[in-house]
């Protein structure tokens, strides 16, 4: 066997191979402390339930075991609601197939417990099945086409024994199934039956390794061998895919002075595989994304990849270490997320992606999506940050109750970066304030303290006081300086009304994933259609209804059909309903014909973006 860090994995053995001989076989001496193993089998993919065997050694005493209650998204989900079957047997260590059935007791909804013998160290065996039938980047989904895997969502974990080595391996994989992943993966074993494994150090990087099973087409980027693209799906053109994701990885790598990673991976669900499941999940090593279509690819994958810096590894103390048993609240998700989106857009200008007044639009966007919203008056982007954990409740989403870390912080970072610009006569950058922070805090293996370092990072590289900045855009919820600042560059912010499409119903998701109708309008298209509260919809177009409706209804006009498919009362209705129309508050970005020459030579620094510093810092890690 070889040690690989990412790429596919073919079949394995049916039997689990002792940590012992893993090892031997690694060319590595085992570790100082016991190596938890997790065995996973796919039997019958149809039901879509994982049945995994947990075996943890060296037990003395009682053995305490959690499934996570969050992952991925900042919502409580509670994924042992999933688990069945819990059952555990104990083997005195050095007596194999003197198996002894042991009680597991539940002692909460992610919590149980097995009795343990002080007087002797023993190997405990937990067998649990698991139901995943989610797709898209935050869920798991195991089905007769594929398996895509968040392991946090389906593997239990020993609180305090989370630091220890972990194996993973997969048994009763369908015929023709590989798989791929960005932990490091022992390689191959003869068989028949099962797959081989992930080895890793600790739980927390088996949380951080999704994994896609099936039959996916798999190829790598151009100049860039240790980037590997896995795509599950259709509707999606591979030479256009490369082209984009090179861009996209070439810049950015440069723009932060070189590559944090061995090797890394794109899991990709596209057209009908992701139906249901869109967005897209940032991992240290990998992301997993689904998209209705590689036209969204671009903007998405920008943003994953810059995660790799911000947030994976540029990050913040109030996330560090991570727990999984409840909210684990930060108030810098307006950096962590929205100033990623920031580079997410000058990436995909500055490497010609996308055209200039592209740029341009997608920035006044964002700000008329700010304006347009009455909670943005009132809550900061540190406290929007905060309430991440309410996002999973429809009312909170409404325009009245919040605005969005992503929308906030992806403004605020061009603002900051414009005031760090002008201030320094354009010999400075926020490109300067990511690669600072990169080598102060992610280099050093060190998390920041929230928006507190941010702030010093960038009076650092400025050389002036930006504490007002922070106390009153970041802090507290005063109206954005927007024309004042985009003047520094030559800008002209310019305001209109415009019609816009609206659906005249509002709808929500329950907790099995049902989406319901909440209210209907009166007199809207929808009120007219015969579409009434309660409804059950069973299908939006032919598809899975959208997670956010006003992303879907900027893909639209007023007058559009929209045909539902609803179960009311036992019975099956198909209903067109019309979309209506409405006014609301647009932005332009121009630029100025009178800008002086300063604000110019700032507006084409910022649109270039220069890697000279990120080059020379590359150089020196080397």
């Amino acid at each position: 066997m070889s040690c690989q860090n990412g790429g596919f994995a073919s079949r394995g053995e049916r039997t689990l191979l002792p940590i012992s001989v893993l090892f031997l076989l690694l060319g590595a001496a085992p570790a100082a402390h016991a190596t938890i193993t997790y065995r996973v089998s796919l039997a019958r993919p149809e039901q879509h339930i994982f049945h995994v065997t947990m075996v943890v050694p060296k037990v003395s005493g009682d053995l305490t075991l959690q499934m996570p209650a969050w992952n991925a998204l900042y919502q409580i989900r509670d994924f042992g609601h999933h688990v069945q079957q819990v059952e555990a047997f104990a083997e005195s260590s050095g007596s194999a197939g003197n198996a002894k059935p042991l009680r597991a007791e539940k002692m909460d909804k992610q919590t149980w417990r097995i009795a343990g013998d002080d007087s002797r160290t023993r190997d405990i065996t937990i067998r649990y099945a698991a139901y995943w039938d989610d797709p898209g980047p935050f869920g798991t989904q195991l089905s007769a086409t594929h398996a895509f895997i968040n392991p946090a969502m389906i593997l239990m974990y020993a609180p305090k024994r989370r630091g220890e080595d972990a194996v993973l391996t997969f048994a009763n994989v369908p015929d023709g199934w590989r798989w791929i992943t960005s932990a490091p993966v022992f390689l191959p074993s003869a068989g028949p039956a099962e797959m081989n494994g992930i080895l890793v150090s600790d739980y927390d990087q088996l949380a951080d390794s999704p994994v896609e099973m099936g039959k996916f087409e798999e190829f790598g980027l151009p100049d860039l061998p240790n980037i590997r693209v896995a795509v599950h799906g259709d509707d999606w053109d591979k030479a256009r895919m490369q082209d984009e994701l090179t861009k996209i990885c070439k810049y950015e790598l440069a723009l932060m002075g070189g590559a944090p990673f061995k090797n890394y991976t794109f899991l990709y669900h596209i057209g009908r595989a992701a139906a249901g499941g869109g967005g897209g999940m940032e991992h240290a090593d990998s992301t997993a994304i689904s998209i209705p279509s590689d036209q969204f690819l671009a903007n998405v994958s920008a943003h994953e990849f810059f995660h790799l810096w911000n947030v994976k590894r540029i990050r913040p103390a109030s996330l560090d270490p991570v727990d999984y048993s409840k909210e684990q609240y930060t108030r810098v998700l307006w950096f962590a997320e929205g100033v990623t989106s920031t580079y997410a857009s000058y990436t995909l200008e500055r490497t010609g992606i996308w055209k200039k007044q592209q740029f341009y639009d997608d920035l006044a966007a964002q700000i008329g999506e700010l304006e347009r919203r009455p909670a943005n008056r009132w809550q900061s982007a540190e406290q929007s940050s905060l309430d991440a954990w309410l996002e999973k409740y429809p009312l909170y989403n409404q325009p009245d109750f919040s605005v969005s870390y992503y929308t906030k912080g992806q403004v605020l970072g061009v603002l900051l970066d414009l005031l760090i610009r002008d201030r320094t006569g354009g010999a400075k950058s926020l490109d300067d304030v990511m690669r600072s922070m990169n080598a102060d805090f992610a280099r050093r293996n060190k998390p920041y303290r929230d928006s507190l370092d941010i702030r010093l990072t960038a009076e650092k590289v400025a050389g002036v006081s930006f504490a007002d900045f922070f106390a009153k855009y970041v802090a507290a919820a005063e109206p954005l300086p927007y024309e004042p600042t985009l003047a520094l560059a030559g800008l002209e912010l310019r305001k209109a009304e415009r019609k816009r499409p609206v659906l005249g119903f509002y709808y929500e998701r329950d907790a099995a994933g049902n989406y319901f109708v909440r209210d209907v309008e009166a007199g809207s298209g929808a009120a007219e259609a015969g579409l009434q509260p309660n409804d059950l919809i069973l299908a939006w177009n032919g598809a899975d209804p959208p997670r956010r409706a006003e992303r879907w209804l900027r893909e639209h006009q007023p007058g559009d059909t929209l045909r539902l498919k609803v179960r009311r009362n036992g019975n099956e209705l198909e209903l067109p309903i019309p979309l209506g129309e409405a006014s609301e508050l647009y932005f332009a970005i121009t630029e100025s014909a009178h800008a002086n020459e300063k604000a110019r030579r700032i507006r084409e620094g910022w649109l270039r973006g220069s890697l000279a510093a990120g080059a020379a810092a590359a150089a020196g890690a080397e």
